[in-house]
């Protein structure tokens, strides 16, 4: 069973849970409903150690290898991360009314009358602090790490990153599966599933489409900035895409990328720096998918969505973004903190949408990897080679 991926499990998940709302009784449904509150409320718990373990060893990280390219390359990176996350929302924000009725889904309705069946029990599991002093602390941490070359509180901060990592991949992730059929078995019940699996269908080929646009405009500035045929330049990159669909990591993928990377003529030593720490600071898919998928659920639960509300979200998930650990679907964990702070996201919701967002997690990171030689090309140029032909 362990063998089989993430987005096979919550298939499977999302199936057994439409099956068990339909045909069990209530008392069932609240026995998964009280494994969701206990998960929940953990999860909650884990979100402010997962901002610590992963930004501020990430930023840190980055530091120790400051210079003038590392300067440029995070700046395009950051750049193309935070147009991507506002064309998601632009384009997001005249599709997605076109099939949402706002207001359609309550997933936080506690009337088993109405809505979602209540729990039996509830154990409170209060984080040791709030998502925004975390990202304060990481923050903090990652610069000093950065400023003064600490060894001790390196060495301290990359441990903890490595038993959160841990956590992630020997709890979370394996739990997950259970977590969402439980949500869906609840829905079910409550007769709100269909509207979500039909916004699931729309929302991901909404999603595919503006990955592909993304690609073609990132290829296009890169073609135009190296006076190359951007076609040509993207044809060369499909196969550390199909890799990255197959791997869901960006990180499994470099050597593909690299490889690709110099076939488009980039110099050896540029693509060496550029396409490993893009591969950490450049998720301009995943961003899409995240600000997507969000908005989709924010909507079918009557939350505004303006551009005021989700800008300042889009800058913050591009810092974010560093922090996510490499994991099918990690993107979404580390990326939680915010949906829940500055969005005002549910435990509920939290669920809805890592289903939503692993859904499309091979098809981000193949546009992240992509898109992370759109970057190494430009850097080419500013450094002031030519395209090798």
């Amino acid at each position: 069973m362990r063998k089989i991926g993430l987005l096979p499990k919550l298939i499977i998940a999302i199936i057994l849970g439409i099956i068990i709302g339909n045909i069990a009784p209530a008392w069932i449904i609240r026995i998964l409903a009280t494994f969701n509150g206990l998960f929940g409320n953990f999860l909650g718990f884990a979100i402010p150690l997962i901002i610590i373990g992963f930004i501020a060893p990430g930023i840190g990280d980055l530091g120790a290898e400051a210079g003038k390219l590392l300067a440029i390359t995070t700046v395009l990176a950051y750049g193309s991360t935070i147009f991507s996350g506002s064309f998601a929302y632009f384009i997001s924000s005249l599709v997605l009314p076109m099939f949402l009725t706002t207001g359609a889904l309550n997933v936080d309705a506690t009337n088993p009358e109405e809505a979602l069946l209540s729990p039996y029990f509830d154990i409170e599991m209060p984080p040791i602090f709030e998502v925004m002093t975390a990202l304060l602390i990481a923050f903090t941490i990652g610069l000093g790490i950065a400023f003064i070359k600490g060894e001790t509180i390196k060495k301290f901060m990359s441990e903890f990153q490595s038993i959160i990592e841990k956590l992630i991949d020997s709890i979370i992730i394996p739990l997950l599966p259970y977590h969402i059929l439980g949500i869906f078995a609840n829905m079910t019940y409550a007769g709100q599933v269909a509207t979500i699996l039909s916004v699931f269908a729309r929302v991901f080929v909404m999603v595919i489409l503006l990955h592909i646009s993304i690609l073609v405009i990132q290829f296009t500035i890169a073609g135009a900035i190296g006076g190359r045929n951007p076609f040509r330049l993207l044809k060369n990159m499909i196969p550390a895409y199909l890799t990255a669909i197959g791997t869901q990591s960006s990180a499994a993928t470099i050597p593909v990328t690299l490889e690709q990377a110099k076939k488009n003529g980039i110099q050896d030593e540029i693509a060496d720096f550029v396409i490993p720490l893009c591969a950490t600071i450049h998720l301009s898919g995943s961003t899409i998918t995240l600000v997507s998928c969000s908005m989709a659920i924010m909507m079918l639960n009557g939350m505004a969505t303006s551009f005021g509300i989700m800008f300042p979200f889009i800058l913050m998930l591009g810092i974010t973004m560093v922090a996510a650990p490499g994991v099918p679907g990690g993107a979404v964990i580390a990326a939680l903190g915010l949906l829940e702070s500055m969005l005002g996201f549910t435990p509920a919701m939290l669920s809805l949408m890592i289903a939503l967002y692993v859904a499309q997690d091979s098809f981000g990171t193949a546009v992240n990897v992509t898109g992370d030689a759109a970057i190494a090309l430009i850097v080419n140029r500013i450094s002031g080679f030519k395209l090798e032909k």
